[in-house]
C-alpha cells in the first residue's frame, strides 16, 4: 500500500508526525495486521516531505548480533534524504562501506568483520549522521532485539544521549512484550518513549473506507459498512478483506441486495478457512482449548474448561501465552481473539 492510501487514521498520524518533529522518542503499539508499518511509512512519507530524512530499520525475527548488524547496515544504506551521503561519509571512517556487510559476513570465519564492532560502529554512524542532518529514525518490529543478548542494551546506550536531536520511532507486533521493553525497570529501554496504542478502525472510518471505495467505483454500499464493522469490531486487515469480498458481491451500477452480505460472508470464509486452519494447527493444545473457549464467549474455569480437559493452571498459561503473541488482548468485554475471522472459523469448526 502506498502512503498515501491509508486512510482512516489520519488524526494518529498526525499524532506522530507531531511527535517526531518535537523530538518525542515514541513507541507505537498494537497487534500484527493492524496497519502500524503502512500507517509508519505514511508518517515517514509526510516528514520527509518536509525535508527530514528518514532511515528505516525493521527487526523482525531477528536472531543475532551479525544480523542485527546486517540489518542496521541495510538500513543506512538506504537511507532517504541528504543524510544519505552523510552516513557513508561517517561509515568510511570506521572503514564501513553500508550495503556490503551482508556479503562481508559470509565470508570465511578468518575473513568476516567482527558483528559486535561492526554493529557498535554502524550505531555510532547513525548516531553521528542524524545529528548533523534533520533525520527520523522508524525501528520497525523493535521486540526482535530483544532475542539477542545485550543488543537492547547497546542500542539504548548510544541513543540516550541524543533522543533531542533524532526523531525516534519504535513499533512492535507483541504489544505485552512492547509495553514491558519500556515499562519494566529492569529493561534498558525503561521509560525510554511514550506509548501509543493503535486500534481498531472505528465504525466511522470503516463507513468513509468503504463508502468511497464503492463511489468510486459506480456501486452502492447501502448498509455493508456496519456489518463489516459488526462482524470485524474494526480489525482494519479484516476489514478490508471483508469490504473487498462486499464489493464482489455488488455489481457496477447496483446496490446491495438483501442476501448480499451472507454471501459476502461465505466468500470471505472460502477464502480464509485453510488459512485459518494452519494458524489454529501451530498452537498448542492447551492454547486451541483456551481459543475454543474465548471464541464462545465462555469461562475459562469451570464446566466448559472441564469439557475441554483444561485444567486451571493450563488455562493461565496459555492465556499468559496468547497474551504474550498479541492473538489475545484486553477489551472492555474482558479478553478477546484479536483476529475476528479466526474466532468466526473456531465457532463454526468447533460449534457448541
Amino acid at each position: 500500500m502506498e502512503p498515501e492510501q491509508v486512510r482512516g487514521r489520519d488524526h494518529l498520524v498526525a499524532d506522530l508526525v507531531a511527535r517526531v518533529t518535537s523530538r518525542r522518542v515514541t513507541a507505537l503499539v498494537g497487534p500484527r495486521r493492524y496497519g502500524k508499518t503502512s500507517l509508519l511509512r505514511r508518517v515517514a512519507a509526510e516528514v520527509a516531505a518536509g525535508g527530514a530524512s528518514v532511515v528505516w530499520v525493521d527487526l523482525y525475527e531477528a536472531t543475532s548480533t551479525a544480523d542485527l548488524a546486517r540489518r542496521f547496515d541495510s538500513a543506512l544504506a538506504e537511507a532517504r534524504g541528504p543524510v544519505g551521503g552523510t552516513l557513508a561519509a561517517i561509515a568510511a571512517r570506521f572503514d564501513l562501506q553500508l550495503g556490503l556487510l551482508g556479503v562481508q559476513l559470509s565470508r570465511r570465519r578468518d575473513e568476516r568483520p567482527d558483528p559486535e564492532a561492526s554493529f557498535d560502529s554502524l550505531l555510532e554512524t547513525l548516531v553521528a549522521g542524524a545529528r548533523q542532518t534533520p533525520t527520523v529514525v522508524v525501528v520497525d518490529e523493535l521486540p526482535g532485539i530483544d532475542r539477542v543478548e545485550g543488543a537492547a542494551g547497546l542500542l539504548r546506550t548510544k541513543l540516550q544521549h541524543h533522543v533531542q536531536e533524532i526523531g525516534l520511532i519504535f513499533a512492535g507486533s507483541q504489544p505485552s512484550l512492547m509495553r514491558a521493553m519500556f515499562t519494566e525497570r529492569s529493561r534498558p529501554f525503561y521509560a525510554q518513549a511514550d506509548l501509543v496504542e493503535i486500534g481498531p478502525f472505528s465504525a466511522a472510518a470503516i463507513a468513509e473506507i468503504v463508502t468511497d471505495g464503492f463511489d468510486s467505483t459506480g456501486r452502492d454500499a447501502g448498509d455493508l459498512p456496519g456489518r463489516i464493522h459488526d462482524f470485524t469490531g474494526g480489525h482494519p486487515y479484516r476489514a478490508m478483506q471483508a469490504a473487498d469480498a462486499a464489493w464482489r458481491c455488488v455489481a457496477p451500477g447496483s446496490e446491495p441486495r438483501p442476501d448480499t452480505w451472507g454471501r459476502a460472508l461465505e466468500l470471505l470464509r472460502g477464502e480464509t478457512n485453510l488459512a485459518c486452519d494452519a494458524i489454529f494447527s501451530g498452537f498448542t493444545t492447551g492454547e486451541k482449548a483456551t481459543l475454543r473457549l474465548m471464541a464462545h464467549d465462555d469461562a475459562l474455569f469451570g464446566t466448559a474448561a472441564e469439557a475441554l480437559s483444561l485444567s486451571a493452571g493450563s488455562a493461565r498459561h496459555a492465556v499468559d501465552a496468547l497474551v504474550g503473541s498479541g492473538d489475545v488482548v484486553d477489551s472492555d468485554r474482558g479478553r478477546r481473539l484479536v483476529d475476528p475471522v479466526l474466532a468466526d472459523w473456531i465457532r463454526r469448526r468447533f460449534p457448541r
